[in-house]
């Protein structure tokens, strides 16, 4: 599987990084210098409960359901080898109105395994855990791929856990506070499960989509996830 997805990412640095990058640097110097400040913030999440949206230790971020505080979710290490970012593409927006959007277009429920508010109908930063991330559930999120592109998109939807940033990164800028969230549980799920750099995708790394959007700060995520 390394070699394989390794040489997706490879291509897709070389077919849409420059894109992605082309006119980004002005950007990107303004949005890290913000993250300069924004990273030396002790690492934590805001995870939707029952009870509202409450900060959450990284260290059970990701094994503790957030519907009950003694219930721990059973992670599952042989599944997870890769990450991919996406964007709503919309202003606004909610884990449950996506999994309300995705159900009619006939899946089974959200297709992301993890949702980070922009502050619009669900809190700036608020990181919440789909049905399917509690489950353990393969994802429902990468669109088909060129012909004969390898991985599929099927191997991404069983093997990729999918994180989706509420806003449309094609008109404007996500919130500090969502990229330090993003930061923050990209690198957690690494740690996690011994997910490669090489692994974290952009959605538009992989197949002809926006998502998550010409705004969205490459360089300094990249960035960061390397420190």
């Amino acid at each position: 599987m390394s070699k394989a997805a390794a040489s997706t990412r490879s291509k897709g640095q070389k077919s849409g990084g420059s894109a992605r990058k082309k006119g980004s640097a002005k950007r990107t110097r303004t949005v890290w210098a913000a993250f300069g400040v924004a990273m030396t913030v002790a690492a934590g999440f805001l995870v939707v409960t029952n009870g509202g949206v409450r900060p959450v230790p990284v260290a059970t971020a990701l094994t503790v359901d957030p519907a009950s505080a003694t219930e721990t979710i059973a992670l599952d290490h042989t599944r997870w080898q890769s990450i991919v970012i996406h964007h709503s593409g919309t202003p606004s927006g909610s884990p449950d109105s996506l999994d309300r959007a995705h159900r009619s277009l006939g899946f089974a429920s959200l297709g992301y395994h993890f949702v980070i508010g922009n502050g619009i109908d669900f809190g700036d930063g608020a990181v919440a855990r789909g049905p399917r991330w509690i489950a353990q559930q393969p994802g429902a999120h990468v669109r088909e791929r060129a012909q004969g592109a390898t991985p599929d998109a099927a191997w991404f939807n069983e093997h990729a856990i999918a994180i989706c940033l509420i806003g449309n990164g094609e008109r404007r800028t996500f919130t500090e506070a969502q990229i330090r969230s993003l930061i923050d549980l990209v690198t957690d799920l690494q740690r996690e499960f011994g997910i490669a750099d090489s692994q974290v995708f952009l959605h538009s790394d992989l197949t002809e989509t926006a998502s998550p959007g010409r705004f969205f700060p490459v360089a300094a995520f990249e960035t960061a996830l390397a420190q």
